[in-house]
């Protein structure tokens, strides 16, 4: 019974992806089925031959990236393994988002290529530690977004009157204060107490006072 890993090998330059596959074709527990240049390639390839993993580079013809995406959606029992030159921390996200096992590095040794293959046709995840370094620093370091509030909805005249408003003035001293008439303040009221989802003015005038603090 054969029990090889089966690997597909994508990369644009002949090189470079007969030197990947020679590498792991030396190893008697691996066996390249298929090599390819494009998105195209890999696609037609993964149907064809079922392998356990699709090496991918992410800059070849149609783009490594998708190429993960669509093999993982309609072949998900394949390991996808990203070999390229991309350090880019929005290629390695994307990647792994597409579906990827593994992000590497081109210009890795023959030996840790060999392992990291096993590990990945193991089940393991692998991410060239330098990249998985960075990502985790800029995930730490990185704030996360404040929430819009409520108040944010105004637009400049209602949020005007909202602060006239948390000052205590009646509908006609906003009137007389922004030149306007009161059944305009009214028709402005009217607005605020929606987009700020209070049942009165009361109400809008403390969380005024509590988004200020």
């Amino acid at each position: 019974m054969n029990t090889a890993i089966s690997i597909v090998v994508i990369d644009d330059h002949p090189l470079l992806r007969e030197g990947v596959s020679s590498t792991l074709a030396a190893v008697s527990e691996f066996e390249v089925v298929g090599q390819g240049e494009s998105y195209d390639d890999a696609l037609r390839i993964a149907h064809e031959e079922m392998p356990d993993i699709v090496m991918l580079d992410i800059s070849m013809p149609g783009g490594g990236v998708e190429a993960a995406r669509d093999i993982h959606e309609a072949l998900p029992s394949i390991k996808l393994v990203m070999l390229t030159a991309s350090e880019d921390e929005k290629d390695v996200m994307s990647a792994l988002q597409a579906g990827a096992n593994a992000y590497i590095l081109k210009g890795i040794g023959g030996k840790e290529l060999i392992d990291i293959v096993r590990r990945v046709a193991a089940g393991e995840t692998f991410i060239t530690p330098s990249l998985a370094t960075n990502i985790l620093l800029h995930s730490y370091n990185q704030k996360p977004e404040k929430e819009p509030s409520l108040i944010d909805r105004l637009n400049e005249r209602e949020s005007s009157i909202l602060k006239a408003l948390e000052r205590g003035l009646t509908n006609k001293e906003i009137a007389d204060e922004l030149f306007l008439s009161e059944k305009t303040i009214k028709h402005y009221m009217t607005n605020i107490l929606q987009k700020l989802q209070v049942k009165n003015r009361v109400e809008a005038a403390l969380l005024a006072q509590k988004a200020n603090r």
